[in-house]
């Protein structure tokens, strides 16, 4: 995932005004201690940083991914 994917699918799941503030603002323990987007400015990778967002969010697996291929290669054994 490339951070421009990133932004795509938090815009998509969390609106895009929310999603940049959101991303900004939470401190996520899953991060370091850190928000969305430090991590990001850190060098985490964006799959690692969005399913850390998701899972803090509580976002339903069926809403975390917009392309049917990455939501079968996040499900294990997917």
């Amino acid at each position: 995932m490339r951070h421009s994917e990133f932004w795509q699918l938090a815009d998509a799941v969390f609106g895009q005004g929310y999603a940049r503030s959101l991303a900004s603002d939470i401190v996520l323990s899953d991060l370091g201690g850190r928000s969305p987007v430090q991590a990001l400015d850190d060098g985490v990778p964006p799959r690692d940083v969005w399913v850390a967002l998701c899972d803090a969010q509580d976002v339903p697996d069926d809403r975390r991914w917009l392309d049917p291929r990455v939501r079968r290669a996040s499900r294990p054994g997917g």
